[in-house]
C-alpha cells in the first residue's frame, strides 16, 4: 500500500465560480477560532477567515479567541464555540456525525460507502474531491470515462483521470448526495475523502479523535 505523508499524495486541480452578489446569511459555522480572527463557513460555502470588526454577507465578526467567536447577524448577537454553528438565527436542527480514530501513523480512515457499495477512505483535507481508483470505478460499475478527461499529480508523476459525479457518498450515519469526485487511472491505491465531502462537515479534532457533524 502507498505511503501517505502529512501532505496529499494527490493534488487535484479544480476551477470554481464565486458569486461577488452581496447576501445575508442563511447559516454560519465556526471551523476554526484564534485571537480576533476567526475561520467560517457561510451558507455552506467555503471556508473563509474574518477579522474583529470584518463584515461578510452580513455576518460582522464582533469579538474572538481560540475558545469562541461572537457576532452580529441581522441585528443579533450569537456566540459560537469550535465547530458549533446557526441557522436563519435559529438553533438548527440535530445532525448526524461521526467520530474517527487515527492510526499508528496518525491517519484517519473512514468507513462507509460510495453509490451503495461499501468502501473505506482516507480522510485526505489536500485533496480537493473524493478520489478513487480507476480499478474501484471498475468495481462499483461506474463508466468514470464518461467524464471529463483530467490529468492529476501523483508521486508517480502526471496520470489520466476522469472528473465524475458520485450519486451518494456514505460515512457512518453521514449521506451526501451528488458529490464531485476524480477517477485516477493508476498511483491510487486507497480511495481519498477529499473536500468536496469534508466541506459538507463541520470537522473537530480532539487529539487522537477526529469528529465530522454533516452541515448540509
Amino acid at each position: 500500500m502507498m505511503a501517505f505523508k502529512h501532505k496529499s499524495m494527490l493534488l487535484i486541480l479544480t476551477a470554481g465560480v464565486f458569486s461577488c452578489t452581496p447576501a445575508w446569511a442563511a447559516s454560519v459555522s465556526v471551523v476554526g477560532l484564534f485571537k480576533d480572527k476567526a475561520i467560517v463557513s457561510i451558507d455552506g460555502g467555503r471556508p473563509r477567515t474574518l477579522s474583529v470588526g470584518q463584515t461578510v454577507q452580513g455576518v460582522k465578526l464582533v469579538a474572538a479567541d481560540s475558545g469562541s467567536a461572537s457576532f452580529d447577524v441581522d441585528g443579533k448577537r450569537r456566540t459560537l464555540g469550535m465547530g458549533q454553528s446557526f441557522a436563519g438565527g435559529a438553533q438548527p436542527a440535530a445532525r448526524q456525525s461521526v467520530s474517527l480514530t487515527a492510526d499508528a501513523r496518525g491517519h484517519f480512515a473512514a468507513a462507509g460507502s460510495l453509490n451503495g457499495y461499501p468502501m473505506t477512505f482516507l480522510v485526505d483535507t489536500g485533496a480537493t474531491s473524493i478520489a478513487i481508483s480507476a480499478a474501484e470505478a471498475k468495481r462499483i460499475g461506474l463508466d468514470y470515462k464518461a467524464g471529463e478527461a483530467a490529468g492529476v499529480g501523483t508521486a508517480a508523476g502526471v496520470v489520466p483521470a476522469w472528473r465524475v459525479k458520485f450519486n451518494t457518498v456514505k460515512v457512518g450515519g453521514i449521506t451526501v448526495s451528488q458529490v464531485d469526485g476524480m477517477v485516477v487511472e493508476t498511483g491510487l491505491s486507497v480511495p481519498l475523502l477529499g473536500m468536496s465531502f469534508l466541506n459538507r462537515m463541520e470537522m473537530r479534532r480532539d487529539g487522537q479523535t477526529m469528529t465530522l457533524t454533516q452541515r448540509y
